[in-house]
C-alpha cells in the first residue's frame, strides 16, 4: 500500500468527549470517526487493524472445530418471549417494528437465535458435539455510551454456540474454548488474566471473563500472585480469617466490659462514628436491611465490618435475599427499626429479621453497633452475651491483602478490560425452548449448551490502552495496520531513492511482509510523527547517504537507536524481527 493512494487520516486535535487515551489515539490516527453517541465508522486504517482481530480470531476457532455461520442481526420478539428475555434484558435491548407493526430487536446476542435454529436441524445424538460461530455486528442500547469503540452502542463481537449431550461432554468442550481463547490473547501481544465471573443476564452454570489488564479498565479484579486464581471482585471469595487469640480469651464475657448506649447525635457514618467513639472502622459492626425473597422474610438484616464493603452480587446468592438484589427504601428503614437510617443494630431489631454475617464478623468483640435508636449507638457489644450469632454467609467484597481461596497466597487488585466472556449455559436455553434430541436408547434428552463472546471491535481499543507512548500507538506486530512502514527521502526529487524504495517495496511484498510505502509530498516530520502516531512496528529509513553505503536505517517503534542494516538482507532481517 502507498499512502498517496490510501485514505490517511491523521488529526493533531482530540475530541472533546474522549476520556480514555484508545479513544483519542483511534480519532488522532484517523482509525474511527463518529456518526453518533456510541455509533463509530470504521476508517481504512481502523478497519486493517479490526480485520487483524478477525483472522487470529476466525483461525483459532477454526482449530478446534467450530463451523462458522452468519445469523441475522434482527431478530423476532417472539424468541426472545420463549425465554422471558424480552423484558428482563432490559432497555438495552433496542425494540422495533416492522410495518405490520410486529415487534424485533436488534440483536445484542444470539442465544433465541441459534437455539431456534438448532431445535430444528439436531435430533440425534449422532450430530453432537456441534460447535458454531459468528462474526457480526451487534447492538446495546448503552444508557451512557461512552471511551468510544471500548463502550459503544454498535459493535463487532464474535460469538460461538456449544451443543452437548450431557454436563460431562459440555465441560469438554468449554475446556477447549478457554484454552483457544488463551490462544488468541496470547497471538495478539496481549497482557491478560482470566477470571471467574458471575453469569448475569446470560445466565447459566459456570462462566469465565478474559480482561485485559489495563489502568483504564473498568472492571476490578481480584488475583493471586503465587497462584492461578482470579476473579471479578463481584464474584472473589476469600479464607475465612481465623478467629484471633484475643478473641478466644474473652469466653468469659462476665469479666468483659458491660454493654453500653452511647450518645452519638447525628452520627451516621461508619468514619464519623469510629472519630466520635475513638474507635477504629473495622471495630464497628454495620447492619443494612434488604429485600427479601420470601412472604416470611420481607426484609433481611446483613452484617458486616465498618471498614468492608458489601458486595451485592455475592448478597442476592443467599436464599432469603431478593434476586434482583434490591435495596429497603430510607421510608421502609425507619419504619421498621423505629429509628432513623444510620442508628440500626442487630440487637433489638423489631420483627423477625433474619441476621446474615459475614465470616469477619464473627472475629468480633467489643464492638460498637447501631442501638435502633435515633442518635445513639452501643458500645462493648459482645457475640453470644449480648446478641446471638447470626448465620454466617460471605457477603463483602475482596480487598487487597485478604487470604486467596486456594491458600497459596493473598489476593491482589487491578483494573481489567473485559474482552472476552465464556459461559456453560447448561439447559437455561435449550429447556426454555425445547431443544431436544434422541439419544442411544431412543429417549429425549434438553441439550447442554455454551456461549462464548469475545468483544472483537473492543480488542483493538483494549490493546491501544495497554499499548501506547506520549507519540502514539505502538501496537504488536500481530494487530499492527501494517508490520512495516518505508520513509524515503527526497522521494520525489531523487531519481536514485524513489528507484531503490520502489524496488524494496516490491521485494517485502512479494516476501509476504505488510509494508506501507509513505510517498507522499510531505516534510520527514510530518512523516516521522504519522508513523509514530500509527504505530507502526518496524520503520526503514532511506536517504542518499545510507543507498551510497549500500544499506538501510532500521528503528523499532519502541525502541530510541536505529541501526544500518544492508539492502540486500533487510528482508531476512525483517522476517527474523517481526513476531505474528
Amino acid at each position: 500500500m502507498r499512502f498517496s493512494e490510501f485514505l490517511l487520516a491523521t488529526l493533531k486535535e482530540i475530541p472533546q468527549d474522549a476520556e480514555l487515551i484508545s479513544h483519542q489515539l483511534m480519532y488522532r490516527a484517523g482509525m474511527i470517526r463518529k456518526l453518533g453517541a456510541g455509533l463509530y465508522t470504521w476508517m481504512p486504517m481502523g478497519l486493517r487493524v479490526l480485520r487483524k482481530v478477525e483472522h487470529i480470531v476466525r483461525e483459532e476457532m477454526n482449530k478446534i472445530g467450530a463451523i462458522e455461520l452468519l445469523m441475522p442481526a434482527v431478530q423476532p420478539a417472539e424468541l426472545w418471549q420463549e425465554t422471558n428475555r424480552w423484558e428482563k434484558f432490559g432497555p438495552q435491548l433496542l425494540k422495533i417494528k416492522d410495518r405490520n407493526d410486529r415487534d424485533y430487536c436488534f440483536g445484542p446476542t444470539h442465544e433465541e437465535i441459534i437455539t431456534d435454529l438448532m431445535r430444528r436441524e439436531l435430533n440425534s445424538y449422532k450430530q453432537l458435539p456441534t460447535v458454531v460461530y459468528q462474526i457480526q455486528t451487534k447492538f446495546r442500547d448503552e444508557i451512557r455510551p461512552r471511551f468510544g469503540v471500548m463502550r459503544a452502542r454498535e459493535f463487532l463481537m464474535k460469538d460461538a454456540y456449544s451443543f452437548d449431550i450431557d454436563t460431562a461432554k459440555l465441560e469438554i468442550t468449554y475446556a477447549k474454548f478457554y484454552q483457544a481463547y488463551c490462544a488468541i490473547f496470547k497471538r495478539l501481544g496481549l497482557k491478560y488474566r482470566a477470571v471467574l465471573a458471575d453469569t448475569g443476564a446470560i445466565g447459566g452454570n459456570a462462566s469465565h471473563e478474559f480482561h485485559v489488564l489495563a489502568d483504564s479498565g473498568e472492571d476490578a479484579i481480584a488475583y493471586c500472585e503465587q497462584s492461578d486464581y482470579a476473579a471479578n471482585v463481584e464474584l472473589a471469595t476469600r479464607l475465612e480469617p481465623p478467629i484471633p487469640a484475643q478473641i478466644n480469651a474473652l469466653l468469659n464475657l462476665a469479666s468483659a466490659p458491660a454493654k453500653k448506649l452511647t450518645a452519638t447525635p447525628g452520627i451516621t457514618s461508619v468514619p464519623e462514628q469510629a472519630k466520635h467513639m475513638g474507635l477504629m472502622p473495622h471495630q464497628i459492626l454495620k447492619t443494612l436491611l434488604v429485600k427479601g425473597q420470601t412472604e416470611k422474610h420481607p426484609v433481611v438484616a446483613l452484617l458486616l465490618r465498618g471498614d468492608h464493603e458489601l458486595n451485592e452480587i455475592k448478597a442476592q446468592k443467599h436464599p432469603l435475599v431478593a434476586s434482583p438484589f434490591e435495596w429497603v427504601s430510607p421510608e421502609a428503614v425507619s419504619h421498621i427499626a423505629k429509628c432513623l437510617p444510620g442508628y440500626i443494630g442487630p440487637i433489638g431489631l423489631v420483627g423477625d429479621i433474619p441476621l446474615i454475617g459475614d465470616p469477619d464478623v464473627f472475629a468480633l468483640a467489643n464492638f460498637s453497633c447501631g442501638a435502633n435508636q435515633s442518635d445513639y449507638h452501643y458500645i462493648n457489644v459482645h457475640w453470644e452475651r449480648d446478641l446471638p450469632l447470626p448465620e454466617k454467609f460471605d457477603l463483602r467484597k475482596v480487598i487487597e491483602g485478604d487470604l486467596s481461596p486456594d491458600g497459596k497466597g493473598t489476593l491482589r487488585l487491578c483494573r481489567g478490560i473485559e474482552v472476552g466472556h465464556i459461559f456453560q449455559l447448561g439447559e437455561t436455553y435449550s429447556e426454555a425452548m425445547g431443544l431436544k434430541v434422541l439419544d442411544e436408547r431412543g429417549k429425549q434428552l434438553v441439550l447442554q449448551m455454551g456461549s462464548y463472546g469475545i468483544g472483537v471491535s473492543r480488542i483493538v481499543a483494549a490493546s491501544i490502552e495497554q499499548h501506547h507512548d506520549e507519540k502514539g500507538i505502538i501496537w504488536p506486530d500481530a494487530l499492527a495496520p501494517f508490520q512495516v512502514i518505508l520513509l524515503p527521502m527526497n522521494y520525489h526529487k531523487s531519481h536514485r531513492i524513489r528507484e531503490a524504495i520502489d524496488m524494496l517495496y516490491q521485494k517485502l511484498l512479494n516476501l509476504g511482509i505488510d509494508t506501507v510505502l509513505d510517498d507522499r509530498k510531505e516534510r520527514p516530520g510530518v512523516m516521522f510523527n504519522d508513523a509514530e502516531l500509527i504505530g507502526i512496528p518496524h520503520r526503514l529509513v532511506l536517504g542518499e547517504r545510507s543507498l551510497d553505503a549500500g544499506n538501510i536505517e532500521y528503528q523499532h517503534r519502541t525502541e530510541s537507536t536505529t541501526q544500518h542494516i544492508s539492502l540486500e538482507t533487510i528482508g531476512d532481517f525483517l522476517i527474523s524481527k517481526i513476531k505474528l
